[in-house]
């Protein structure tokens, strides 16, 4: 039998909450965990615990010299999604790793950025199963006017915690 993850717990009392409640307080507790997250604003703006999705404002401390989101930005969004939705369905004695990420920049992004990452049922059961593996997390990426300015393929590993 697999141990409790607090973090699933946590979502899943947050989303008895008004909306706008389990916004402020999946942001809040995701950015005080991951500092990166909150040192550049971004926003989560919605789980089901199969997908999430999370926001990056277009803010000066974020841009790069084109006045867009920078590269490193655009990136780290995708990372954030993909390990948050790895991070609720895993066991809580599962370790969670970011394994590889590869990134290609197709377009320039125009404002805010919007990233849905999603597991399948499969990928779920393999995780509640398996002692260790790794999955690649669909995530999607697009900016104000529902362009892709990326394209990225997340693979997430676990472990066992010590």
């Amino acid at each position: 039998m697999s141990k409790v993850n607090p973090l699933r717990n946590m979502v899943l009392k947050v989303q008895s909450y008004p909306l706008w409640l389990q916004r402020f307080v999946l942001t809040r507790i995701f950015r005080y965990t991951v500092k990166l997250s909150g040192t550049v604003g971004q926003d989560i703006l919605g789980t089901d615990l199969d997908s999430v999705t999370f926001r990056q404002k277009n803010r000066k401390k974020v841009q790069n010299h084109i006045g867009g989101i920078h590269a490193a930005g655009m990136a780290l969004l995708g990372e954030s999604a993909t390990g948050f939705i790895v991070g609720v369905n895993l066991p809580g004695d599962k370790l969670p790793l970011l394994k590889s990420m590869h990134v290609d920049y197709t377009k320039r992004a125009s404002g805010e950025l919007i990233a849905v990452a999603s597991l399948t049922q499969e990928q779920m059961t393999l995780m509640q199963t398996a002692e260790k593996g790794e999955v690649n997390v669909k995530v999607m990426v697009t900016d104000e006017t529902g362009n892709a300015p990326i394209e990225c393929k997340y693979v997430w590993a676990w472990i066992p915690k010590k």
